[in-house]
């Protein structure tokens, strides 16, 4: 069993923003990936973004810059 590290987890409104905000990351060379929403977290979308919690102040900005509405910011372990 691999030992849990911390995660970034970004849940979003609606699955057309969680699939542009992979779109941006991609494009951008952001590391991350979709993942279904951790059970411990409640979303309107049942997919979210998973990354390391050291890009949090980057995806945030980013995501604004594109108009991409996040629903939360969380960090878990996983």
């Amino acid at each position: 069993m691999r030992a849990k590290q911390p995660r970034l987890v970004v849940t979003f409104h609606t699955t057309a923003c969680a699939m542009a905000a992979e779109q941006l990351c991609r494009r951008e060379g952001l590391e991350g990936k979709l993942i279904s929403v951790p059970r411990s977290l409640t979303s309107d979308c049942g997919i979210a973004w998973s990354a390391p919690p050291e890009l949090q102040a980057v995806l945030e900005a980013q995501f604004s810059a594109a108009g991409i509405e996040t629903e939360g910011f969380y960090r878990l372990l996983m």
